[in-house]
């Protein structure tokens, strides 16, 4: 691993966006993001029992039949507010080509 060094100063920011991308953490971190995102935007967090994200689609594991049957109607609008959450989110790693934004919820 080359050590990152730099002689003239710089925001922490700018170091801590450099170090994800060295150690290659931006998608492990993206997807906790969204699982977030999830909890804060569905309300649905207390009934959420497993989580998992892969090529855009949010697949979701929910112990409620009610909650999942009341979410169904609401996935185009969830789908556009976790994104939304996303884009605004300091920590997400937007420029990463293994990162992507939700395109799909699937409720199991």
């Amino acid at each position: 691993m080359d050590k990152i060094r730099r002689k003239d100063p710089r925001p922490i920011e700018l170091a801590v966006k450099e170090y994800i991308k060295e150690m290659k953490l931006a998608a492990g971190l993206n997807n906790q993001r969204i699982f977030k995102a999830w909890d804060e935007v569905s309300g649905a967090a207390k009934w959420t029992s497993a989580r998992f994200f892969r090529d855009g689609v949010l697949y979701i594991t929910l112990t409620s039949s009610v909650a999942r049957n009341q979410l169904t109607y609401r996935l185009d609008a969830i789908v556009k507010a976790i994104n939304d959450a996303l884009m605004k989110d300091e920590l997400f790693v937007k420029d990463d080509p293994r990162s992507r934004l939700v395109t799909r919820i699937v409720l199991k």
